[in-house]
């Protein structure tokens, strides 16, 4: 076998690799997203406690359950304490996020 097939192929190999490492990257943990801003409901919240926390962590973690007013699957964010206890299941508003990240939310007033 010509010593050009086995390079083509092992090139080919390097760039599917690094392709499939972007990709994950990009859907999986988010990395590269575009900040979006949507409309949602929060259906539940939750802490988890942290096993063996460092001494500057904070010993839980803070998670909240939304699903969007337009419809479109549920999904899940670590906030932070202050938002954790500031906003409770049924509220309303405008979710901000980059890929599976917490940016922001702004609760609708209820008049």
């Amino acid at each position: 076998m010509p010593i050009s097939v086995i390079l083509l192929v092992v090139a080919l190999a390097v760039i599917a690799g690094v392709y499939f490492v972007l990709t994950m990257q990009k859907h999986m943990l988010g990395q590269g997203a575009e900040e979006r801003s949507i409309d949602i409901r929060i259906l539940d919240k939750q802490s988890v406690a942290i096993p063996n926390p460092q001494q500057h962590e904070d010993p839980e973690e803070y998670w909240i359950y939304v699903e969007p007013m337009e419809g479109g699957p549920k999904r899940e964010f670590q906030v932070g304490i202050h938002y954790y206890h500031a906003l409770q299941p049924g509220d309303c508003g405008t979710l901000t996020y980059r890929g599976a990240e917490f940016i922001h939310f702004a609760k609708l007033q209820r008049h």
